[in-house]
């Protein structure tokens, strides 16, 4: 049994050692504005067909989430997102 010991004390101080040090320090993101992406402009959209999208001209980042659509966590602030409901309407428009 101290054989056993013997063998896994150095492993398991590596570990408590490890596990001390301190990690990368995370950044903080800069401020952004609630309407960063100028969504406010597009409200008048919210309650339209989908398809009114293809007949309006936007030259920002775009992004249409339909409902269980799998998007990534990337955020990016001048990105419009447009929230399209399970009627084929847009629910709500938001930045990032």
């Amino acid at each position: 049994m101290t054989r056993q010991f013997s063998i896994f004390a150095p492993l398991f101080a590596c570990f408590l050692l490890a596990s001390c040090v301190a990690g990368p320090e995370l950044r903080s993101l800069p401020p952004v504005s609630e309407d960063s992406c100028d969504a406010n402009s597009r409200a008048g959209l919210i309650g339209a067909p989908a398809t009114d999208l293809e007949r309006v001209l936007i030259l920002d980042p775009v992004r249409v989430i339909r409902p269980g659509q799998m998007v990534t966590m990337d955020y990016l602030p001048d990105r419009i997102n447009f929230h399209v409901g399970a009627d084929h309407r847009i629910d709500r428009i938001s930045c990032g």
